[in-house]
């Protein structure tokens, strides 16, 4: 199969002595009326081969789910706007620095829970530690993108929740492809990532947050919001 990088990326990472290529697969713009099984399969059914792992970004399936909003939409009450302020911008992304996305954290996870991750945080942050509020906050936190700039409208002006029961979607995707393949539905970005839901072992799951830690899918505008991990040999 020819494939082409994203500009920027490369299609190989080796992890442990052991090549792998990781292909990113173009799409068209997918919306809230698609369906995730009519997408996933529709592009990547015909390009998968056995022992390959398919990975989608939890982006586009939060987006199939409905779980995305125009950021205007959302109120932030007055916790939310304070939280915001004490949240550590990165060049991947807004994450809860804006108070609609601190708003929407509030409403996932739920209020004392995001007390609690700000009270850690502020705790550990001056011994010098990172990510504690994430680490306390769960996934559901961490899993929320903002708006920015790079990325393809309308999403560029919206906030997009995490995907609900992304294991059991990975498991669904699976059995629609109908093939000897796995499925992952991973949060990552160009500092890293997560495997949110997956068909395969925890163990497997931290070797492909290990070939995936560059993010070889990008962060703007390449419209591949999903792609093959295949040992190259």
């Amino acid at each position: 199969m020819a494939a082409e990088p994203n500009q920027g990326k490369t299609l190989e990472a080796e992890v442990d002595g052991v090549r792998y290529l990781r292909i990113p697969i173009r799409t068209r713009l997918v919306g809230p009326d698609d369906d995730i099984v009519d997408v996933v399969t529709g592009f990547a059914d015909a390009l998968l081969e056995e022992g390959d792992v398919l990975f989608i970004t939890e982006k586009i399936v939060g987006i199939t789910q409905g779980r995305a909003y125009p950021v205007d939409s959302i109120a932030a009450r007055p916790l939310a706007v304070r939280l915001s302020r004490y949240v550590t911008r990165t060049p991947s992304g807004i994450g809860l620095g804006l108070p609609q996305t601190m708003e929407m954290a509030l409403r996932e996870c739920g209020t004392p829970r995001i007390l609690l991750a700000a009270a850690v945080a502020a705790v550990t942050k001056p011994f010098g530690r990172r990510g504690d509020f994430y680490r306390v906050a769960g996934a559901k936190a961490r899993g929320i993108d903002g708006p920015t700039s790079g990325t393809i409208p309308p999403y560029n002006s919206q906030v997009v929740l995490a995907p609900d029961r992304p294991g059991q979607v990975a498991a669904q995707l699976r059995d629609a492809l109908g093939k000897p393949v796995d499925v992952l539905i991973v949060d990552i970005n160009d500092f890293g990532g997560n495997v949110l839901g997956s068909t395969m072992t925890r163990a497997n799951n931290r070797l492909m947050e290990r070939v995936l830690k560059d993010n070889p899918l990008g962060q703007g505008h390449e419209s591949t919001p999903m792609g093959i991990i295949r040992k190259a040999f």
